[in-house]
């Protein structure tokens, strides 16, 4: 479908916006006309007052004359004599494709691109076209591999995608306005009849008497019914449009294709579902582990340390890009399924252009580590900014330590409630003088249904397992107090503990169990952890 047409069915869907809501204000008139003709006082002043009521939001949701717009994504805007190389292949992409190039690029803290354009005259007139470029996505592509998705990008520009933006949008946002209205006061209905009824229920139990259920059912029913019709044709609409704008996507895949090649363009594709999965694990596992401890990796590092992790997991990364998402993320993305984009464009025939050389993608900037540490300052709250930054081992050894100190909390506090003092020590002493506080311990901590009915023999081997955890739990706060032992940083592993004296671990399994048997010997734990 080309650009007119495509703008066609834009215009006809919006001018179907306000046709319904003519049809509905007809409807209404049309009722207020017969309860004048029909009905007489009362009952026709409350029909008139309702469907007076009724199309306040609907002439509210015609007139919303200007579309809200969408909060600018944060970012560092690059120049072209900041960043010449990448402006350079920007462009050479642009006129590849056949279109005028961004005037703005922003760097963006995304596993993504994407491209607006400050449309006017719904979409007749072209405005101001700006590049949005994920760094945590150069990280993980080739140059080549970058050049397929600018061009896919860049194919947007070229069909005319980013015009017909605005004209779409306001016809969604006139709907999602309009059924807002209407759920709002239907909402607002409701609250003040259960507030009503509530009010009525503390007078009678005043008085002595039963209150009445609550029953808001069916308030507001006028509003919702209303809200349903605008929702079904809202549902028509985000269809109509979606379809089309899947067809963009694949049109624009084309585009990636004829750049940089058939190869190049599908591994962009299954880079992308890799990146964007490592991306959300190294951001929650890595770069945010030390927030709760008040740090932060290294200035660059927040977004930059990402290359250690897929330099480090390769293998997960490769079952990634093999198995791709055979259905859209929801009914209402505008992409189709990653799998069938790379599915259309592997079997397109052999251009003669696989395995090409390329240099990684973050090498087309000046210095990567200065753009990664300025897209920090651009894109973290005060808030982050303000944590002290600190070297990745140091991060993960100091962050793990805090919160192993949190983790024994709930211990302590156990300890402290059957009257030993807080510490490894001080439950080992009460373990020899009173074997049996262990078990008491182990009440204090959440059970299952079997647990809590189970009596004698069969209540401590449910007991024995809970109050071993919190024994090694104590074990490993003493020895990162004491410094004998050392949160490990692992890019390939989750964090592990690390001891400075060989053969450690091989003792303190059956020094653990010795603290917990029935008859407990406390004194292996003692000399392997707190002798001097």
């Amino acid at each position: 479908m080309g650009a007119s047409l495509r703008a066609l069915r834009a215009l006809v869907l919006l001018a179907g916006f306000y046709l319904l809501s003519f049809v509905l204000l007809a409807v209404l008139g049309l009722a207020d006309w017969a309860a004048f003709s029909w009905l007489h006082g009362a009952l026709a002043g409350k029909i008139v007052i309702g469907t007076v009521v009724l199309a306040v939001p609907v002439v509210r949701g015609m007139f919303m004359l200007r579309t809200p717009k969408a909060e600018p994504l944060p970012g560092v805007r690059v120049t072209e004599e900041r960043e010449p190389a990448l402006w350079r292949a920007v462009r050479e992409t642009a006129d590849q494709v056949g279109t005028r190039a961004p005037d703005e690029i922003l760097l963006i803290d995304e596993v993504n691109a994407a491209v607006s354009e400050d449309a006017s005259l719904l979409g007749l007139r072209s405005g101001t076209r700006r590049l949005y470029l994920g760094l945590p996505l150069m990280t993980g592509l080739d140059e080549m591999q970058l050049r397929a998705v600018l061009a896919h990008e860049m194919g947007h520009y070229a069909n005319f995608d980013t015009r017909l933006t605005p004209l779409i949008a306001r016809g969604r946002a006139q709907l999602v306005r309009t059924i807002g209205h209407f759920h709002d006061r239907a909402d607002n209905v409701e609250a003040k009849e259960r507030a009503r009824q509530e009010k009525r229920a503390e007078k009678r139990i005043a008085k002595g008497k039963k209150a009445k259920k609550i029953d808001t059912e069916g308030e507001g029913i006028s509003y919702r019914a209303m809200a349903k019709i605008y929702t079904g044709y809202a549902h028509l609409y985000m269809r109509a449009t979606l379809s089309s704008s899947r067809r963009q996507e694949l049109a624009a895949d084309l585009a990636s294709v004829r750049v940089a090649g058939r190869d190049s363009a599908a591994s962009a594709l299954r880079e992308l579902n890799a990146l964007d999965s490592a991306h959300g694990f190294y951001m929650r596992s890595y770069a945010t582990l030390g927030v709760g401890a008040g740090l932060l990796p290294g200035p660059g590092q927040v977004f930059g340390g990402l290359r250690h992790l897929l330099d480090a997991r390769p293998a997960e990364l490769e079952e990634m890009r093999r198995e791709l998402p055979t259905k859209p993320a929801s009914p209402y993305d505008s992409h189709p399924a990653l799998a069938e984009r790379v599915a259309r464009i592997e079997a397109l025939p052999d251009d003669g252009r696989a395995g090409q050389a390329a240099r990684p993608a973050l090498e087309l900037l000046a210095s990567p580590q200065e753009a990664l540490a300025a897209l920090e300052q651009a894109v973290l709250t005060p808030e982050a900014l303000a944590l002290t930054r600190v070297d990745w081992d140091e991060l993960v050894h100091r962050s793990m330590t805090t919160y192993s100190g949190r983790g024994a909390e709930e211990i302590r506090d156990a300890l402290t409630a059957e009257g030993a003092g807080p510490g490894l020590g001080d439950l080992l002493d009460a373990i020899d003088t009173d074997p049996a506080v262990r078990w008491r311990i182990a009440d204090r901590f959440p059970k299952s249904d079997e647990a809590r009915a189970a009596t004698g023999r069969t209540a401590r081997e449910f007991a024995r397992p809970v109050v071993r955890r919190a024994v090694e739990r104590l074990v490993t706060v003493e020895l990162l107090a004491r410094g004998a032992a050392r949160w490990e940083l692992s890019w390939s592993d989750p964090a592990a503990l690390s001891y400075p004296v060989p053969g450690f671990e091989d003792e303190l399994g059956p020094a653990l169990d010795a603290a917990v048997a029935d008859v407990p010997d406390t004194g292996l734990l003692r000399k392997l952890v707190l002798a001097p």
